[in-house]
């Protein structure tokens, strides 16, 4: 047996960002509270592993800038205990917690590399949480929901994982060898005494949650409609294995004989944690619970769509027999491949993403994974091609639009035109641009779809006008491609008006120079506040340039007309490049 050393000296990780899990007695809403997968650190991260945390970035700094005066708790974190990682560490000479320490870090480096704002890096190999797991375990058992008994049947080293004979089938090459017909994965019979959860106490109420849950998706809940499990498939699929088969007790201990890496079982020694059960556990253990739980419960869990079971049946049957409420939405994933496979450690066909960031640029990667992974639904394959081409795409749109409109000759054309007016405020301006304009008209995303971009500033205002609100709306049901494909429509049409206003042109007249500059520095404004949480350096670097005010960059001011550019002083903008030349080229 492997013996496991803990050192009493060991490297801390620190928090990511500010970390405040609790409200001030001033405040009295609830901080949103967004959690990533726990990452697990049997080997460095992937793009998949960034992709994630991307992901629940872009919300937790969209939430942040829909209600400012909220707090936001953003968890993520590594899953340090288990048997890859005892076996890894044996593997490497090196005890479990010393491998441990310096994979963890790797995550840590990648949250912050990746400009990703959480507010809690979380391990399980934190007395914190050890802690935890042991309070969780005897409120449990007091309720006579744990009992010891022989398990035999399934389990995957790969997965970490006990499968029933219905979620196991034959290997479709090698004889004798059967696979977790979800992952893939070998499994082998295990026979052995553990401890058992009674998982199956608690199916009739995880079904009706989930169906509560389908029946109010559409139903809107403090910026964030209530979802179950997104997208809608995995909940329907969740709904229908909850009606269609029982659920079996959950084997929650290993014996330590054969794991030794992990929380041991109060007042058993003999008995290790099982690692999932462990695991599921941080997302209490993060927020300081028993002790604090005011953010409970989570308003989104990002996760793989591999891990949907552990989620949408283990951890709320935990919660429930805690009587705790349940996460509202837990947003499930596609994964990145290559070659038609998922990226895997395993398979070693990984990209990774510290060298996709040096290469084109930490917002360049975001977002390209915001872009073409935002959908969700299905799997996407990894691309440098594709990285290049989108890298491009907003390199043009968004940084060359800037630099087009503040180039010299634009600026001279206009500052006659501005000299002559009587109120030279952006404002004044803006307005006087607007007074033809009918800016009533609501559009929806159908709105925003691949088309002809408009040649007249009637036509393009009300699309400007209307983007914040699309924006939210697809923010709202986590439509996180069709909120970044909204912007980008709104530049790629701003670019073409730009184009055909020519206000470059000596054959242009001085007032629709003026016209084109004011219209361009507002969309600029409005598109710079809602990249924020796409392309948060380089947001910051435009909205900066503009001489935003920082209270002026929540969604609130996304809106025509509602912010300033320049501190009032339009001429004063000076462009800049927004993005610096990739190397991947």
């Amino acid at each position: 047996m492997l013996r496991c050393v803990v050192r009493l000296h060991r490297p801390r990780i620190p928090r990511l960002r500010r970390c405040n899990t609790t409200t001030s007695s001033s405040t009295t809403a609830k901080p949103f509270y967004i959690t990533t997968p726990i990452f697990y650190p049997n080997a460095r991260p992937h793009i998949g592993h960034l992709y994630s945390l991307v992901t629940a970035d872009v919300i937790a700094r969209y939430q942040r800038i829909l209600n400012p005066t909220r707090p936001v708790v953003f968890l993520t974190g590594t899953d340090e205990h288990g048997l890859k990682i005892q076996q890894t560490a044996l593997a490497k000479g090196v005890d479990p917690l010393e491998w441990c320490n310096t994979v963890s870090m790797e995550f840590y480096k990648l949250a912050r590399r990746a400009n990703v704002s959480g507010t809690v890096f979380a391990r399980t190999t934190q007395e914190s949480h050890k802690k935890t797991v042991g309070h969780v375990w005897r409120a449990l058992d007091a309720q006579g929901l744990i009992y010891k008994d022989t398990y035999e049947g399934y389990y995957s080293t790969t997965d970490e994982c006990f499968y029933p004979p219905s979620r196991i089938s034959p290997h479709s090459t090698l004889p004798n060898t059967m696979i977790a017909t979800e992952t893939g994965s070998v499994v082998e019979w295990s026979r052995e005494l553990n401890y058992k959860f009674r998982l199956s106490s608690f199916r009739d109420a995880l079904l009706a949650h989930y169906t509560r849950a389908a029946a109010l998706n559409t139903r809107a809940k403090e910026g964030l409609t209530v979802r179950g499990v997104h997208p809608d498939s995995h909940q329907l699929r969740i709904i229908r294995d909850l009606e269609m088969e029982p659920l079996e007790d959950l084997s929650i201990s290993r014996p330590r004989e054969r794991i030794g890496w992990g929380v041991s079982v109060p007042d058993d020694p003999t008995q290790t944690v099982y690692v999932w059960f462990d695991a599921l556990l941080v997302y209490l253990s993060g927020i300081g619970y028993p002790e604090t739980r005011n953010a409970w419960p989570p308003d989104v869990q990002v996760i793989g769509k591999d891990i949907v079971r552990f989620h949408a049946i283990y951890l709320p049957a935990i919660l429930l027999a805690l009587k705790l409420p349940l996460p509202t939405t837990l947003l499930a994933h596609a994964h990145w491949t290559a070659n038609q496979q998922k990226m895997s450690k395993s398979l070693g066909n990984v990209t990774d993403p510290m060298q996709a960031m040096d290469e084109y640029g930490v917002d360049a990667v975001r977002f390209y994974l915001a872009r073409v992974g935002g959908r969700f639904r299905d799997d996407v394959g990894w691309s440098e091609e594709q990285l290049r081409k989108h890298t491009d795409e907003i390199r043009s749109l968004l940084g060359n639009y800037f630099l087009r409109i503040t180039s010299g000759v634009i600026r001279n054309r206009v500052s006659d035109a501005i000299s002559a007016a009587q109120d030279k405020s952006f404002q004044r301006l803006l307005s006087h641009q607007l007074a033809e304009v009918d800016l009533s008209k609501t559009l929806d995303i159908s709105a925003y779809a691949e088309l002809n971009a408009p040649c007249t500033l009637e036509d393009f205002l009300p699309l400007l006008g209307n983007l914040g609100g699309v924006v939210s709306d697809c923010m709202r049901n986590l439509e996180v491609a069709e909120s970044l494909h909204t912007i980008v429509q709104v530049l790629r049409h701003a670019n073409t008006l730009l184009t055909n206003l020519a206000p470059w042109s000596e054959g242009q007249s001085a007032t629709i120079a003026l016209s084109s500059y004011v219209t361009a520095l507002e969309t600029l404004r409005i598109v710079g506040i809602l990249l924020q949480p796409f392309l948060p350096g380089t947001a910051a670097k435009l909205l900066d340039a503009l001489g935003v005010s920082e209270t002026e960059r929540s969604v609130a001011y996304a809106r025509i007309g509602r912010g300033s550019v320049g501190g009032g002083d339009v001429l004063s903008v000076k462009g800049m490049k927004l993005f610096s030349m990739p190397t991947g080229k």
